[in-house]
C-alpha cells in the first residue's frame, strides 16, 4: 500500500475524530467527562481501524482542536498537549501492533498501551508541573489515579467495537478485491 491515504482511513479518521470532539461534551453535561475519558474512547478506537501514521496523526490534532473550539482539555495547564501526545502514541502504538500481528485479540493490544499510555501521561505531567511550579508528585499521581473509570470503559467497550469493525471491514475488503 501506497503512502497516501485512502479514502477509507480518511474517513475512519474523520468519523472517530467527530466522535471524539462530541462525546466530551455530552460526557461534561453530566459531570463525567473526567473521569470517563470521553474523547479516548472514539481515537483509542481509531488504532484499530487505519494504519498509524493517520491514526496518530487524528489523535493528535484532535485534543488541541477541541481545546481550541471548546476549552476542554484546557490549554493551561497544558493538558491538551499532553493528551495530544499520549492519544497520539496509543493510538498509533495500536495501530502498528495491529498491523504487525492482525489476528491478536483486541484486549491484548489494548491493556498494555492503555498502561503504557497513561504512565507517559503521567510522566509528561510531572515534567511539565515542574517547569510551571506546581507540585509535580501530586498532580502527576492524581492523572494516574483519575483515569481508572475510564480505562476500565475503554477496556470494556473498544474491543468490542474492534470486533465488529473488523467484521464489517473483511466482507467490504474482499468485495473490493473481487472488483478489481
Amino acid at each position: 500500500m501506497s503512502g497516501r491515504i485512502g479514502a477509507r482511513e480518511l474517513a475512519y479518521c474523520g468519523l472517530f475524530g467527530a466522535a471524539a470532539l462530541l462525546l466530551p461534551v455530552l460526557f461534561h453535561l453530566v459531570h463525567l467527562g473526567r473521569a470517563f475519558m470521553p474523547m479516548y474512547l472514539p481515537l483509542v478506537a481509531l488504532g484499530f481501524f487505519v494504519r498509524p501514521a493517520p491514526a496518530a496523526v487524528t489523535s493528535l490534532v484532535t485534543p488541541l482542536l477541541s481545546g481550541a473550539l471548546t476549552g476542554m482539555p484546557p490549554f493551561f495547564p497544558p493538558v491538551a498537549p499532553c493528551m495530544a501526545v499520549e492519544l497520539a502514541l496509543m493510538s498509533g502504538s495500536i495501530a502498528l501492533v495491529v498491523r504487525r500481528w492482525p489476528r491478536a485479540h483486541p484486549l491484548a493490544v489494548l491493556v498494555p498501551v492503555l498502561l503504557a499510555g497513561r504512565v507517559a501521561y503521567a510522566a509528561m505531567i510531572y515534567g511539565v508541573s515542574l517547569v510551571i511550579e506546581l507540585p509535580g508528585k501530586f498532580l502527576a499521581g492524581v492523572s494516574l489515579l483519575s483515569g481508572w473509570p475510564g480505562l476500565i470503559l475503554m477496556a470494556l467497550v473498544v474491543p468490542v467495537v474492534a470486533r465488529v469493525g473488523r467484521s464489517i471491514a473483511r466482507p467490504a475488503a474482499a468485495w473490493e478485491r473481487d472488483s478489481r
